[in-house]
């Protein structure tokens, strides 16, 4: 059914999606030939017959020219296509309801062509969304990490300007340390000079007293020739206190150089942080870190400039002292040269000095003033650079804003996308409730050129290229006859696992919907039955069971988004001489159950559900669980070697998986069941040449298959009584080929020559079962308690 609707491209995508939006509906102006009809009319040709559409080919023009054009412009004509009902003249008029049957099911073909536009806009939108989700979330981390160096760049001069500045206040420290020094030094020898002058008044006293006597004259000269002596010593300190002074006008003349340097640096700094800043303009989503980290840079620039304004205020008192200094020095030394005229040239130096130091105190305040002005352009940069983080924060707040829409967009694309999905379940079990519930696939083997030359060489099966038959019909010539089959798909040999799977995709799906799925696989010994159902080792040889296990614990992880959780169990057995054997029951090896004497029993229950009694039954939570519970049923299973196959499965294998899911949002309950068989081979006695053991074997088989074709047979024929109870499968198959189960069979034939015979019965059987209309499934939601043993039906 999906080879019949036409490829779309990227361009046809996004004209469907535009159209979408506009709300017009999807037109099929075009008629064009329904699959489905020629699925129905190629029911007819089950016992060997030409397809019947050939000879309806010269007025198909007229006919499809007739057809009405279909237009669906939402939700409600959908639903009102699906609760449409065939309206008949009477029962036998099977040509009327056949018409109506054939328009509804082109109206449904335009219904699903617009459904599957509409949604490959909803998928491409979602992608797009998802795109720029993606790229916004690189950009994010992007800006992260350069928001992560800069800050760890602003960290590291915030330690080093930390670090300059503890140094500046320990030589700050140190300087006023010396000061005080000097000052306690200035104080004693002020002490010891006003020492002095009290002894020169105590000895002129004594001079005045003593001037009759010429002894004490001179013993007077004497104490003043030391006097003067005392003060010439006292002159020279003074001198080395003078040059201390210059030494200590020096010592802040470098200081404030390395202060000036200091400075540059800052700028420096500042100048980096400006391009810090200019650089976090860009980084939006991280620009509100920023602007608190400039804050707390302006602070500590700050704290640095009230720092460096205490610090010019102290150098400002320290000039102030010092000018106070000189004046009093420049009292003393003119008293001094009133006193003692031999100091003059002492005196003159001292002058000099004076003048050199009050120019080194002008050039400091110069300086001073320098600071000061570089300290308000500093200032002004820090404004800028919280004008630069308002614009990051209103940026990132715009960026904010775009990405809660495209989140928004996202989550109503997401949710359009359920509907959608919903909507396509119901479509997909509409198509299979008017086809009939069993459907046939037919499978052809590639040839071994190791068998038969003969069949090698006169291979009789071709397959119509036809419209109504392509991809439906096989062609078999047996005895210069040629006899034609059409069933729901045919595989030619050159078909791949994976193109198997695709077919069967969506009634896999069916089972984690709540219905119940069997898939068996029949033909002769050899024709590839086992292959398709199991495969071989490697990714591209997984047959249908472990692709289905590995689509529905996949679909079942991307449901768990929408509330659904799902638990699964899984049993594994095989039907032998009529006796159902546990293929995971502990202890088992090599087809054989150590000591094991139970006895299974299949039993129904009132709501059509199948147990086995006694049988293992597993919690599977993944692929690798299922995947070794498959190995460990394969070696346990009964095969053996016949003239027409090496490795011939002597027993039928069954695969059940029980899936219950509940969605912990809506409440919703489902239950369902995937039964994969793969049946034994149907074989000659006088080909395979099987004795003894193998000889029971087969006649078990055969007799089995021979009660599957009768039950097939009474359903055909619409009998009251069925034989389901002649053969434990047919018992155990009983719900998928009468209850309300979704059931296709695999119809597996071999392409040599020498096989012709047994592949016309295989396909004359598969044209009965795609004959065969069953119940109508029903999907399980309600919400029970189910037996602890793992069911069937």
């Amino acid at each position: 059914m999906a080879s019949s609707i036409p490829p779309r491209g990227p361009d046809q995508k996004k004209e469907n999606l535009g159209t979408v939006r506009r709300g017009i509906g999807f037109k099929v102006t075009t008629p064009r030939r329904n699959v489905l009809s020629a699925l129905n009319n190629g029911a007819g040709m089950a016992n060997g017959g030409t397809p019947s559409g050939q000879a309806d080919v010269g007025g198909g023009g007229e006919a499809a020219a007739a057809a009405p054009v279909v237009e669906f412009s939402g939700r409600e004509d959908v639903e009102q296509l699906l609760a449409e009902k065939m309206k008949g003249k009477s029962k036998s008029d099977y040509k009327g309801r056949a018409d109506q049957m054939s328009d509804y099911i082109k109206k449904l073909r335009a219904c699903i062509r617009w459904f599957m536009d509409l949604e490959d806009g909803y998928v491409a939108e979602q992608e797009k969304l998802r795109g720029v989700m993606d790229s916004e979330n690189i950009r994010h981390a992007e800006l992260e990490a350069q928001l992560s160096s800069a800050i760890d760049e602003l960290k590291a001069s915030n330690l080093e300007l930390t670090r300059r500045c503890e140094f500046l206040q320990e030589s700050l420290n140190k300087e006023q340390f010396e000061k005080l020094s000097a000052v306690e030094l200035y104080e004693k020898e002020k002490q010891e000079r006003e020492s002095a002058v009290t002894s020169r008044d105590k000895l002129t006293v004594d001079l005045e007293r003593v001037t009759h006597e010429a002894q004490r004259f001179s013993d007077q000269l004497k104490m003043l020739q030391d006097t003067n002596k005392r003060l010439q010593e006292y002159n020279a300190s003074l001198q080395q206190y003078n040059s201390n002074l210059q030494a200590d006008a020096s010592t802040n003349g470098e200081t404030i150089s390395r202060l000036q340097k200091e400075k540059n640096t800052m700028m420096e700094t500042m100048t980096t942080l400006r391009e810090c800043n200019s650089s976090m303009n860009n980084q939006l989503e991280s620009s509100r870190a920023s602007q608190q980290e400039a804050i707390r840079v302006k602070e500590e620039l700050r704290k640095e400039l009230e720092c460096l304004r205490a610090e010019l205020k102290q150098v400002r008192d320290d000039r102030d002292n010092s000018l106070a200094q000189l004046n009093s020095l420049r009292i003393e030394v003119v008293n001094y040269k009133e006193q003692i005229g031999k100091s003059s040239e002492d005196c003159d130096n001292m002058s000099l000095k004076v003048s050199t130091l009050e120019k080194t105190c002008h050039m400091q305040q110069e300086q001073i003033q320098n600071f000061q002005k570089q300290l308000a352009v500093a200032t002004e940069k820090l404004k800028h650079a919280d004008v630069t983080a308002i614009e990051a924060m209103t940026g990132y707040e715009e960026q904010k804003e775009r990405i809660k829409y495209l989140e928004e967009r996202l989550a109503c694309a997401e949710s359009q996308i359920i509907e959608g999905d919903k909507l396509r379940k119901k479509l997909h079990n509409t198509i299979l409730e008017l086809k009939g519930n069993i459907r046939v696939f037919c499978r052809v083997r590639p040839l071994l050129f190791h068998g038969d030359s003969n069949g090698v060489e006169g291979a009789s099966i071709s397959y119509p290229t036809s419209v109504e038959s392509a991809g439906r019909g096989i062609d078999l010539i047996n005895q210069g006859q040629k006899v034609s089959f059409s069933y729901d798909k045919v595989f030619d040999h050159d078909a791949s696992q994976e193109d198997v799977f695709v077919e069967i995709s969506q009634l896999v799906q069916s089972a984690l919907d709540g219905y119940k799925v069997c898939i068996f696989a029949y033909g002769q010994t050899g024709s590839g039955k086992t292959y398709t159902m199991m495969g071989r080792p490697g990714a591209d040889q997984k047959g249908i069971i472990p692709r289905s296990l590995e689509q529905i614990f996949k679909t079942s992880q991307s449901l768990e988004s929408q509330g659904w959780k799902y638990s699964m169990q899984a049993s594994m057995l095989e039907i032998y001489n009529e006796t159902i054997r546990d293929l995971l029951a502990p202890g088992r090896s090599n087809g054989c159950e150590m000591g094991s004497s139970k006895q299974y029993t299949i039993k129904h229950d009132s709501h059509g559900n199948t147990t086995v009694t006694d049988l293992t039954v597993i919690d599977v939570f993944g692929i690798a669980g299922v995947t070794s519970l498959l190995e460990k049923a394969s070696q346990s299973r009964s095969v053996g070697r016949t003239q027409m196959n090496e490795q011939s499965s002597r027993s039928h294998f069954v695969f059940t998986l029980k899936i219950s899911g509940t969605n912990e949002s809506t409440g919703q309950q489902v239950q369902g069941v995937l039964n994969l068989i793969d049946l034994a081979g149907s074989e000659r006695l006088a080909k395979s040449g099987s004795t003894g053991d193998r000889l029971k074997e087969t006649q078990a088989i055969n007799k089995s298959l021979s009660a599957l074709s009768d039950v097939i047979f009474a359903i055909a024929k619409g009998d009251d009584h069925v034989p389901f109870r002649n053969s434990k499968l047919t018992y155990l198959l009983q719900p998928c080929l009468g209850g309300d189960s979704k059931t296709l069979m695999f119809v597996n034939i071999s392409p040599e020559a020498s096989s012709v015979g047994e592949t016309i019965c295989s396909l004359r059987f598969a044209s009965r079962v795609n004959a065969c209309e069953i119940g109508i499934p029903r999907r399980h939601t309600q919400t029970r308690a189910f037996d602890s043993r793992l069911s069937y039906g």
